[in-house]
């Protein structure tokens, strides 16, 4: 089954991701979430298939996140508004395969992932 990557090319867990998958002959298909950017319907999806709540998709260490939005409270909501807006704030790499979806670090639970 093709999995799909949400992925951001500046970041380092989610080229390993790639690369991993890329070695171990699992087809898969990049979503860019910075040049293309997630709707709003499009993370809530993303979120029912990960079963978490929004607060889950944030990155949290991000210079974004820590100097406009950590001493804020936003509504999931407004977070999922945010998240499309600001793609660099959404954790990633993000897996998805059919119904379900993971947040792609560590690479070990990327590998139970695949092989379930």
């Amino acid at each position: 089954m093709m999995v799909k990557v949400l992925h951001n090319g500046n970041c380092s867990k989610s080229n390993a991701v790639l690369e991993y998958l890329d070695e171990n002959g699992v087809p898969f298909e990049i979503i860019n979430i910075v040049e293309d950017p997630l709707s709003v319907l499009e993370i809530k999806t993303v979120l029912k298939k990960l079963n978490q709540s929004v607060f889950h998709m944030i990155r949290k260490t991000d210079k974004l996140y820590t100097e406009n939005y950590a001493d804020k409270n936003y509504s999931e909501e407004e977070w999922i508004k945010i998240l499309s807006e600001n793609p660099s704030l959404i954790q990633r790499p993000i897996l998805i395969k059919g119904s379900v979806a993971m947040l792609g670090r560590p690479i070990e639970n990327v590998k139970f992932f695949i092989e379930k």
